[in-house]
C-alpha cells in the first residue's frame, strides 16, 4: 500500500507556485526594464530611423526573449491556480516594475503612487494568503 504524505506534498506545490510566481514576476520586470532601454536609446531623428534603430536594438530583444520566457512560466502557474488568484498575485509585477523604473530611471514616485503600491500590495497578500 502506498501512503502519500499530504503535507509534504502541499509543501512542495506551494514551493512551486512560489517559484513560478517568482520566476513570472522578475521576467516581466526585465522585460519591461528592457523595453525600457529600448525606447530611449539614441537612435536617427526620422521615425523610420526610429523604428529600424530600435529593430538593432539588443534591449528590445531582451525584452522579447524575457516576456517569451516569462509566458511559459505564467502557463505553468496557472495549470496550479485558479485563473482569478493567479492573475491578481501576477499584479506584483506593478509593483516591481515600478521600484525598478525609480532606482534605475528615477522616475517620480508621487504619494498616490505609493498608496496605489501600498494597496496592490495588500490585496497580493491577502489573495496569497487567502
Amino acid at each position: 500500500m502506498c501512503f502519500i504524505d499530504e503535507s509534504n506534498l502541499l509543501t512542495t506545490m506551494t514551493l512551486i507556485i512560489i517559484g513560478l510566481w517568482f520566476i513570472n514576476v522578475c521576467c516581466d520586470t526585465v522585460g519591461q526594464i528592457a523595453f525600457k532601454y529600448a525606447a530611449i536609446s539614441p537612435s536617427n531623428q526620422t521615425k523610420l530611423g526610429y523604428w529600424l534603430g530600435l529593430l538593432r536594438n539588443y534591449w528590445l530583444w531582451i525584452g522579447f526573449l524575457s516576456y517569451g520566457v516569462g509566458f511559459l512560466f505564467w502557463i505553468a502557474f496557472l495549470t496550479l491556480l485558479p485563473l482569478s488568484q493567479a492573475i491578481l498575485l501576477g499584479s506584483a509585477n506593478i509593483i516591481s516594475v515600478m521600484i525598478v523604473g525609480r532606482l534605475l530611471f528615477k522616475e517620480q514616485l508621487t504619494p498616490l503612487r505609493i498608496i496605489g503600491v501600498i494597496l496592490i500590495t495588500a490585496g497580493v497578500i491577502l489573495v496569497g494568503v487567502g
